[in-house]
């Protein structure tokens, strides 16, 4: 095989949380319940924006292409991440690691784009109501989805190809949850200075600055909302943008430190920690966040419900 003269390994070991084989068992039920909860709760999303044309707007197909990221991004990390739990530590094949680096790479690319869309389009909701229309026209609406899902594929393309060019003469093992971009870097024969540089650049253009331009919109938001003549009006703005900000930190942040510097000086421990935070937990707290505090949402969803059963008594 080509892949077996470049270099001597040709299946990697995923450790997971071997050092910690008395949490093995408590954490693969953990994991297991929040993996179906955010499948449910995503897909719940997904089918109501899909059915009810009331809400075929900019605001919730925004927030539908995003559960579509999030229960894609889900389904590629946590399966295998159970399966790590439930046998201590498992083989992934060269090919089969190469995809789940891609697929992580493009999901979490894609979201990265998809939240700045979304701020950018509460933004102009919020700021600027009378012009709303005009702004987020479907032509304007079409390129932001299109360019973020586009955005995702070519730093899956680049990074994922970049990494797996380099050498890798063993050591085997992966001392980390998934086949992500810094944990499988660690094992390269060869020197990743170049890749390095190109990461930190990378990341601060997919995560850096998307992050600071959404943290913008909420300024302006939360100024605009500061105007606002309505007590309650004020309470309730204020409790959802807090929400949104808190969710976006905890996705961004944590890429951010995982992804600057691939090859930074946090125990593995930590970068596992940091992993979790927006593979597991972002993905669960964005239905929550966006949707069960939502009016229109609750509405079209007990809507739904209504009919169903109304189709059942039929």
């Amino acid at each position: 095989m080509k892949r077996q003269n470049q270099s001597s390994v040709v299946e990697f070991t995923l450790l997971g949380f071997s050092t910690f084989p008395e949490l093995q068992e408590p954490l693969f039920g953990v994991f297991l319940v929040i993996y179906l909860v955010t499948l449910m709760g995503n897909a719940i999303i997904i089918v109501v924006i899909s059915l009810d044309k009331s809400l075929h707007v900019p605001m919730y197909l925004f927030l539908l292409n995003l559960s579509v990221v999030e229960v894609s991004f889900s389904a590629v990390i946590l399966p295998e991440m159970l399966v790590v739990l439930s046998t201590e530590k498992t083989v992934m094949s060269f090919v089969s690691c190469f995809a789940q680096m891609y697929f992580i790479l493009l999901f979490g690319g894609t979201e990265c784009f998809l939240l700045g869309a979304m701020a950018y389009d509460r933004f102009a909701a919020i700021c600027h109501p009378l012009n709303y229309l005009v702004i987020m026209n479907k032509r304007v609406f079409m390129t932001l989805v299109i360019l973020s899902w586009v955005s995702g594929i070519m730093v899956a393309t680049v990074q994922t190809t970049w990494v797996f060019s380099f050498p890798f003469c063993g050591p085997n093992e992966i001392n980390h949850l998934s086949c992500e971009t810094p944990a499988v870097l660690d094992l390269a024969c060869a020197d990743t200075f170049l890749f390095e540089i190109y990461a930190f650049t990378g990341t601060i253009l997919i995560v850096v600055i998307p992050f600071l331009l959404i943290l913008l919109s909420y300024i302006r938001i939360l100024y605009a909302i500061l105007k606002m003549p309505s007590t309650t009006g004020r309470q309730k703005a204020f409790s959802t943008c807090a929400s949104h900000l808190t969710s976006v930190t905890l996705f961004y942040g944590t890429a951010n430190m995982t992804y600057l510097q691939p090859k930074s000086g946090y125990s593995p421990e930590t970068k596992k920690l940091m992993s979790l935070v927006y593979s597991l937990l972002t993905p669960l707290l964005n239905p929550l966040i966006y949707s069960l505090r939502n009016s229109e949402m609750k509405r079209a969803l007990i809507k739904l419900w209504q009919r169903k059963i109304f189709l059942l008594v039929v």
